[in-house]
């Protein structure tokens, strides 16, 4: 397999394993989907790291097979290319990207589908499309400006560079740099942190963040009213309230 799952301790591995740089053909985006929506289903999986391994995150499509795709083809594909990082995306749990060496075009692209990224000292991304006559097609020319601006996101997009760790850093681009044999293990810290928090407030804390930034200030607090008001059904907000008043805060045990 192209990419698998794997689940320890509540938090599910999505490894990218294509060597040698995970080049996203359409084979391995639609098993994305597959182990994304998967991870959705799982109770067991409370938090999702994504990795590329030790040397890479992911060099980007595979372009040779894109070479051989004619405009009919790729109107056909280009939803289901869409479709697998739009999965990713729509995990209603915590979501870390550990990229590590290149994570360039698609690569890059599916960084972006998480909450949160962790990136080695030896990382370089970009969205290098441009340069092949084309745009990125994964969502790239709208996450990316959301991430960070659209200034800065058309600066990447329109030169097609690459940026190394440190300048994806002060970009917003990633939210911590690390040593580059340090990036899974502490990601895997980060989501197994959130993986022992309470599931439900999770999902709804990334629900009403992601859909506020589709929308309007109004639109998007009617959202979180919606979801605040709902939490005070959950077992977890009783036994989260319970736990502050008995014994102080950040002390509840979630199950």
């Amino acid at each position: 397999m192209t990419v698998n799952l794997e689940v320890a301790e509540g938090v599910g591995t999505i490894r990218l394993d294509r060597p040698p740089m995970n080049a996203l053909d359409v084979t391995t985006q639609d098993r994305l989907r597959e182990l994304a929506e998967e991870a959705t289903r799982r109770e067991d999986v409370r938090a999702v790291v994504i990795y590329g391994g030790e040397k890479v995150f992911a060099a980007g499509a595979d372009i040779k097979e894109m070479q051989a795709m004619d405009h009919t083809a790729m109107v056909l594909r280009a939803r289901g290319l869409q479709d697998a990082f739009t999965a990713v995306a729509r995990i209603p749990k915590p979501v870390v990207a550990a990229v590590t060496g290149y994570a360039l075009g698609g690569g890059c692209e599916l960084a972006l589908c998480a909450d949160y990224r962790i990136a080695g000292e030896n990382a370089k991304l970009g969205q290098p499309e441009i340069l092949l006559g084309l745009i990125p097609g994964a969502g790239g020319t709208q996450r990316l400006p959301r991430l960070i601006g659209p200034s800065k996101a058309k600066d990447l997009i329109f030169t097609g560079r690459m940026v190394k760790a440190d300048e994806a850093l002060a970009l917003g681009l990633v939210d911590r740099v690390v040593p580059a044999g340090e990036v899974y293990e502490q990601a895997h810290a980060w989501a197994a942190r959130l993986a022992q928090g309470p599931a439900l407030a999770l999902r709804a804390a990334k629900e009403a963040v992601d859909a506020g930034l589709e929308t309007d200030i109004e639109t998007g607090l009617t959202v979180e009213r919606n979801w605040f008001a709902g939490l005070f059904a959950t077992e977890d907000r009783e036994r989260g309230m319970r736990s502050f008043v008995e014994e102080g805060p950040g002390k509840a045990k979630f199950l």
